[in-house]
């Protein structure tokens, strides 16, 4: 068979829609595949037939709550992995959700759940026992438990409701979320999601969560900000009780290789401009910050920071005024 048809090439595309689907939900009912797909529910149950032919275990729920759910099968799908290689790969995608390098960490937690969908129960049980006995040294992100990585990663992928405890000032308290993302920074991991209690969105550092947990009641997706963006400001900016935006006469990609993406938030406002936002506990702290990288910059906000500015230019004036200048070698 030389070329598929069109016909089999677009069967062949829905298929695989459809297993991706199934992997990014715990449960998916008929219509609601149906939609996505465009086309009937019959088409739907034709589909699910050609990933079992294929070696996918596809349940299917009858009744109020029933579905099409992805499980773990006997053997591995036609993936093409034996035993040892599934093994190998779900240790090293373990490794790296956790290690140093952030765009790593993020593709490997995404591989990983996709993975865990389909790995059989009895691979499952070596994977945990080899992933604890695998650590890595070196500058990186603050670590973190993997299981809890995985229960987070699942809770957002099957959209679930998630609770866990954290601290908030002296007190430890429960906190029930809707999970959307896990953001990794160049030093830590992160859960964008919505605060139940609090009615609105919240970014959570994984590593000072304990006792998550996941329930069963499904939520529907609300029109959320951009995961990533708001992670990246709220830790860079929100959490202090100063912020500041500069224009710095610079390229965004030249100031961003000069600050932690932790530090600050950069723009791009043209090809030599940019806007730098940023948080600290005090405003000449943010100020001393963007006078030590070296160009010139504008306050934007807040206005009280341009005083700051005068301020410390003649604080400067006055210290280097108390020195001689230096003779010039020219005139010797």
């Amino acid at each position: 068979m030389d070329l598929a048809s069109g016909a089999d090439r677009g069967t062949t595309e829905r298929v695989l829609t459809l297993l991706g689907l199934l992997q990014q939900r715990q449960v998916w009912t008929g219509p609601e595949l149906a939609e996505r797909l465009g086309v009937t529910p019959r088409t739907v149950r034709r589909d699910v037939e050609r990933l079992r032919t294929l070696g996918y275990l596809v349940h299917a729920g009858q009744g109020v709550g029933g579905g099409y759910q992805l499980g773990p099968g006997q053997d591995l799908p036609p993936l093409l992995l034996d035993d040892e290689e599934a093994i190998a790969t779900a240790v090293s995608l373990l490794v790296g959700a956790g290690g140093a390098v952030a765009s790593a960490g993020d593709a490997a937690l995404r591989a990983l759940t996709k993975l865990d969908r389909v790995l059989p129960t009895r691979l499952r049980h070596e994977v945990r026992a080899l992933s604890g006995s695998v650590e890595s040294f070196g500058g990186g992100r603050t670590p973190v438990d993997s299981e809890v990585l995985m229960t987070l990663a699942r809770a957002c992928r099957d959209e679930v409701e998630a609770g866990f405890d954290y601290p908030s000032g002296s007190e430890v308290r429960r906190r029930r979320i809707e999970p959307y993302r896990l953001v990794a920074s160049d030093r830590r991991w992160y859960l964008f999601a919505f605060d139940l209690d609090r009615d609105d969105w919240r970014s959570f550092r994984v590593d000072r969560m304990t006792d998550v947990s996941v329930r069963t009641w499904h939520f529907r997706p609300r029109a959320a900000p951009d995961a990533a963006t708001y992670v990246q400001e709220s830790v860079a900016s929100r959490v202090y009780p100063h912020q500041a935006r500069f224009l710095v006469h610079a390229s965004a990609d030249t100031v961003r290789a000069q600050i932690p993406a932790s530090a600050a938030v950069v723009r791009r406002r043209g090809a030599e401009l940019c806007e730098v936002l940023s948080g600290a506990g005090s405003l000449d702290f943010v100020l001393m910050h963007v006078l030590l990288l070296g160009h010139d910059f504008e306050v934007l906000d807040p206005p009280e920071l341009g005083g700051r500015c005068r301020a410390l230019a003649e604080r400067l004036l006055s210290a280097g005024a108390a020195i001689s200048p230096a003779p010039d070698p020219d005139e010797s």
